[in-house]
């Protein structure tokens, strides 16, 4: 799999026969691509159990990676029961992954804010580390999970090989020499439909922008406007070190961005500085390509399993949020779809003004009905909403409203996310 330090740590399990237990929540492309990784390229791994809402896609993806043996099970004690005998359970009892106490780490890649809720709280509650591929959930709530993991002396981490992640290895590497990270952002190869509701109003796409809100609150970068600046760029992304001010990243704490049709593409990249009394007005530029790989996000659950350490968590201040902006004009009455749908996109905003004018969190917008009417471009506000009773994730925001909104992050002082997630 790997000759990395996580990997030898791996080949030892492998050859303890005391493999690394994993148990996958979702079984949807990212989920059935994780199954084959798992199974046939991860020595010193097991996958114990799938969760899915159809058992029988479960049992096919088994199937094509060589496992016809595999147990379909209720709950927990069927799940137990196949875990003695060496075989792989398949439930659609979500719950079950986390009341086992056998399984060493849960990957989410559920891409719903109630499972991706449950399983966070159930795998805190049950001593259990989580990977969460779960973007919507990591930028709504991603801080509160994390002073609750940390609480319970587990591991609540975002993928390495995600987005965030990927950014985040560049944001290890830039300090690593020296510099401090004032820009992290995303190539995007061209920007989204503004005339067609049935995609983004906004160049910056949801994904992008639940990405940047969960780097943002990993690394405490702020952004310079609602949306980032997400600027036309057709040259190189190198080039992009004339077209920010150096001074404004200093007085904000850094940014999150993106911008549009750079080279190379797809990329991340970002822009570092010397500290204040060296060079203050000149910016470094680094990139690398991003492209997901199953590997990096085994490699992200033997991480926690075996070292305990996180590869992409929220700080416990919160430096942006990824607020619910209408798609189109929306009508009191209307009940608010997915974010993939026709009623909102997201967008990145400073925490401090999201706080004080009671945006709605993207990952919090879906079932909400409307109560007033929203023009096409606004961001929702909760007094624009009435909220379905009963959601673990309005109870998860309500605890994380505690913690500090930073108006100035301080990029200057060594950070956790940066020293740990090494």
């Amino acid at each position: 799999m790997t000759t990395t330090p996580i990997g030898q740590l791996l080949e030892e399990r492998q050859r303890q026969s005391n493999p690394v237990r994993v148990a996958l929540a979702g079984c949807g492309p990212t989920g059935r691509s994780l199954i084959g990784e798992i199974l046939t390229r991860a020595p010193g791994m097991t996958l114990a159990a799938i969760a899915a809402r159809d058992p029988g896609d479960a049992l096919r993806a088994l199937t094509e990676a060589g496992v016809d043996d595999a147990a379909v099970v209720d709950g927990a004690r069927g799940l137990r029961r196949s875990m003695y005998h060496g075989l792989s359970a398949v439930t659609d009892n979500f719950d079950a992954l986390t009341e086992v106490d056998d399984i060493d780490v849960v990957i989410d890649a559920t891409a719903t804010v109630p499972d991706g809720c449950r399983l966070a709280l159930g795998c805190v509650a049950n001593g259990t580390h989580l990977v969460s591929l779960n973007t919507l959930v990591e930028a709504s709530v991603g801080a509160e999970l994390r002073r609750l993991a940390d609480a319970a002396g587990v591991v609540v981490t975002g993928c390495g090989g995600a987005l965030p992640g990927v950014q985040m290895n560049l944001l290890r590497h830039v300090r690593g020499l020296g510099l401090t990270p004032l820009v992290s952002g995303v190539v995007v190869e061209h920007g989204k439909s503004a005339t067609d509701p049935s995609t983004e109003s906004s160049p910056g796409d949801t994904a992008i922008s639940l990405a940047q809100c969960v780097i943002g609150n990993a690394a405490g970068l702020s952004v310079h406007r609602r949306g980032m600046l997400g600027r036309d760029h057709r040259g190189h992304v190198d080039e992009l070190v004339r077209r920010y001010d150096v001074d404004e990243l200093r007085a904000m704490g850094g940014a999150v961005d993106f911008v549009v049709g750079a080279a190379p593409s797809p990329a991340v990249y970002c822009l570092g500085a010397r500290t204040e009394s060296a060079a203050p007005h000149a910016l470094a530029s680094f990139h690398a390509p991003y492209q997901w790989r199953d590997s990096q996000a085994t490699l992200t659950a033997a991480r926690a399993a075996l070292t305990g350490d996180a590869s992409v968590a929220a700080l416990p201040v919160r430096y942006v949020e990824a607020v619910a902006v209408a798609k189109v004009d929306l009508a009191a009455g209307t009940v608010l779809d997915g974010p993939d749908g026709y009623h909102y996109y997201g967008e990145v905003e400073k925490a401090h003004l999201a706080r004080s004018a009671r945006l709605l969190p993207v990952g919090a917008a879906q079932g909400c009905t409307v109560v007033r009417a929203v023009a096409r471009g606004a961001a929702l506000r909760y007094d624009d909403v009435s909220l379905p009773p009963g959601r673990l994730i309005d109870a998860l925001l309500e605890n994380q409203s505690r913690l500090p909104a930073s108006a100035h992050p301080d990029l200057f002082a060594p950070t956790s996310a940066l020293a740990n997630n090494a």
